[in-house]
């Protein structure tokens, strides 16, 4: 066995003292291996020790702490396995009754006239003060108050209790904290605590350095002493991601190379009268943030998140002209086909009668079509190519590409950025989203990205009314949902599955019921088709169809010869019908407040009001009531980002494989949004300076940040 004095970071847990092979396989499954990653394994949480109280003051409930003597105890068996033993502790002020049940050792362990330490909530019961399964803890006959500690609390996994955690982590501490490399430059401590005073840091003092944060983390002096070490912690991780994105924004703009499109007034001009209607201040702030982007010699990377309806196409349509103006071709990714071919159609009619020429490059294409649209692409003849991501796949040469736009997909990271490099030239980069990206995210997701918001909604759009339903209301939606068709309205209906093979089974449905317990969106149909809606023309959509049946049924609703769409949540992104006026979401606590949001802007399209009306499935657990509550009180996008990244964290918005970034170990982006901005400011400041690139003393940061995402920004060698 290694002796605690003879181990290294790189130990293997294994042969630290009191482990072995079989622990160490447990520790394994949470991702510890060695003594380095033991150190690095924080707590989830702390036990704070209860505050010391004399016995005539406890109040019922309150947690406390006390010290006395053993004045009686007593034992009592009710059958084998069922005890109850109690004890009474004295002292000057009083006297309190412990209770334990089913631990007869603690009979022998309370002797008569031990001095205990005892913890826990106490219970009035009468006049008598009782603890039942307090912590106690044996003093000897003359010793004084043990210091109250506080005690880190890890996650766990099977066979390995938070005594072993606690024992095995001090073990390494006490060994190797102070082998620990410090990255940090003490005049990067001391500006950070300049701008950590919402962490509590006194502007006087310096961050931590690393051996003592760790030893602070694990096991603090104080509640000081661990609000200082979380600080410099947390600040560190939030410094190395920052650091990491803005040297990456750095190289793009001083090694990558991107055409020059210049925007003349003569040819912003033209552009802007192309469209039939008044842009909106916002829609006109960004039009000139992109102006000025593109026309700088490296590549623009900008992310444009708005509200459903702001009219983010318009300013994209904007930005892919000003590339052909310049003698350059764009690419306009969707991330489905039914969007992909509207949004050729839009592009299509917005530019019968000029030489622009669009393409389309999809999987339903025949072989000859894909052959053709691929050669004119490569030729050039092809101006605008609209497709999916298959687009990335696809083996496309372009002859001249200078702007790439991807629409409604904020899952299209720094990784997929990469993959449309052609030559020695990058194409401007535009990345919209119509889900509103809580701010925290945002920086860090896309913090090597430029920002910009739409949230102005262009004049004339009508208000849309959301309601949560209850049992009582189907009849009367029903019934609201008819007189809509019957004033020549189009109407909505989402379910999320796409038969009821999915579902559990349930009951029949009673006769012109709509089986909203199933949530099946051929079972709806078929339901409002023989029921309910019978005298109206209704389709299915489902991503289950073939291309061809899903086109002519979305053709057929936007012309009005259908007057009902049931659906699935394909129709959630980009589908523009401005006289569908109506819907209906079934199983409504299966969705996200995200998709929601996107299935309402479908009802926002044109100058009548919408009405949205969700119902549930059976049963909806508290936290889902919460979310639907919330999505129904507020249309704000922005506001229903921020309410979702409360409700369920960063995690469940976006995917593991959304950023394709480590996840972070103890900064949490809702809570230290603060420190994040602190962190991305000093950040770009100090990678604008030469000293970062070529002083020793940023040395081990440069490391730092290099192994944590040197292979996932592709930042290459920064020495």
């Amino acid at each position: 066995m290694t002796e605690s004095n003879a181990i290294t970071l790189s130990t293997q847990v294994q042969y630290l003292q009191g482990v072995g092979p079989a622990r160490a396989k447990r520790l394994e499954k949470l991702g510890i291996h060695t003594a380095q990653q033991l150190l690095f394994f924080f707590p989830r949480d702390y036990e704070f020790p209860a505050p010391s109280c004399s016995i005539d003051q406890i109040q019922d409930g309150v947690i406390c702490s006390l010290v006395g003597r053993v004045e009686d105890v007593d034992l009592i068996t009710r059958s084998p396995g069922k005890s109850i033993c109690t004890a009474i502790i004295a002292n000057d002020s009083g006297a309190v009754k412990l209770l334990f049940f089913n631990q007869p050792f603690r009979a022998e362990q309370l002797m008569l006239d031990q001095q205990v330490q005892v913890s826990g909530t106490p219970k009035l019961n009468g006049l008598q003060v009782e603890f039942t399964h307090p912590k106690v803890v044996m003093l000897s006959p003359d010793e004084e108050t043990p210091e109250p500690e506080i005690l880190p609390t890890y996650p766990l996994t099977e066979g390995v209790k938070q005594t072993d955690m606690r024992r095995m982590t001090r073990l390494v501490i006490d060994g190797l904290s102070e082998e620990l490399k410090e990255v940090m430059p003490g005049d990067l401590r001391r500006r950070s605590a300049e701008v950590l005073g919402v962490q509590g840091i006194d502007v006087n003092d310096e961050l931590f350095e690393i051996n003592r944060s760790i030893r602070g983390l694990h096991f603090p002096k104080d509640e000081r002493d661990l609000r200082y070490s979380q600080a410099r912690l947390i600040f560190q991780e939030c410094f190395v991601l920052q650091l990491a994105l803005a040297i990456r924004q750095k190289r793009l703009s001083v090694e990558r190379k991107a055409p020059l499109l210049a925007s003349s007034s003569m040819i912003h001009a033209r552009i802007q009268n192309r469209f039939p209607f008044p842009l909106t201040a916002d829609q006109t702030r960004v039009i000139q943030e992109i102006r000025e982007d593109v026309s700088n010699p490296y590549p623009m990377n900008r992310l444009l998140q708005g509200d459903v309806g702001s009219g983010k196409t318009v300013v994209a349509i904007y930005a892919m002209l000003l590339a052909v103006a310049n003698q350059h071709q764009a690419v306009l990714m969707a991330p489905t086909e039914v969007l992909a071919r509207q949004h050729f159609r839009t592009l299509s009619s917005f530019l019968s009668g000029t030489k622009v020429r669009v393409g389309i490059l999809s999987g339903s294409l025949s072989a000859s079509e894909r052959r053709r649209t691929l050669s004119e692409t490569q030729s050039g003849e092809i101006h605008l190519l609209v497709g999916t991501q298959a687009l990335l796949h696809a083996g496309v040469q372009f002859h001249r590409l200078g702007l790439c736009v991807v629409d409604e997909q904020h899952k299209f990271g720094v990784a997929q950025r990469e993959l449309l490099r052609r030559g020695g030239q990058d194409p401007h980069y535009l990345v919209m989203s119509a889900t509103p990206i809580p701010r925290s995210i945002a920086m860090t997701l896309f913090g090597d990205t430029d920002l910009s918001t739409l949230r102005e909604t262009p004049p004339g759009r009508g208000v849309v009314h959301t309601y949560l339903s209850h049992a009582g209301w189907k009849d009367r939606w029903w019934k609201f949902v008819r007189e809509r068709l019957d004033e020549g309205r189009q109407v909505y209906v989402v379910a999320p599955m796409i038969d009821g093979s999915e579902a559990v089974e349930q009951e029949p449905a009673a006769e012109h019921e709509v089986r909203e317990d199933v949530s099946s969106v051929e079972s709806v149909f078929e339901d409002l088709c023989n029921g309910l809606l019978a005298d109206y023309r209704i389709g299915l959509l489902h991503g289950r169809m073939d291309q061809d049946c899903k086109q002519r049924v979305m053709e057929e609703f936007q012309s009005g010869r259908l007057q009902v769409l049931v659906s699935t949540t394909v129709i959630e992104v980009g589908i523009d019908v401005s006289n569908a006026t109506v819907m209906t979401i079934l199983g409504a606590q299966k969705f996200g407040l995200a998709q929601l949001h996107q299935l309402r802007g479908r009802v926002s399209r044109g100058v009548h009001d919408g009405h949205v009306c969700i119902f549930t499935d059976g049963d909806t657990d508290p936290e889902s009531h919460e979310r639907l509550k919330v999505f129904s009180e507020t249309n704000d996008g922005f506001e229903l980002a921020e309410a979702d990244f409360r409700l369920r964290g960063p995690g469940d918005l976006f995917g593991k494989s959304q950023s394709g970034l480590p996840p972070l170990r103890i900064a949490n982006l809702h809570r230290d949004h603060d420190v994040m901005v602190a962190a991305r400011k000093l950040a770009k400041e100090s990678v604008a300076t030469e000293e970062f690139f070529a002083s020793d003393q940023w040395h081990e940061l440069r490391a730092q940040v290099l192994r944590r995402y040197g292979a996932r920004l592709d930042l290459g060698d920064l020495a």
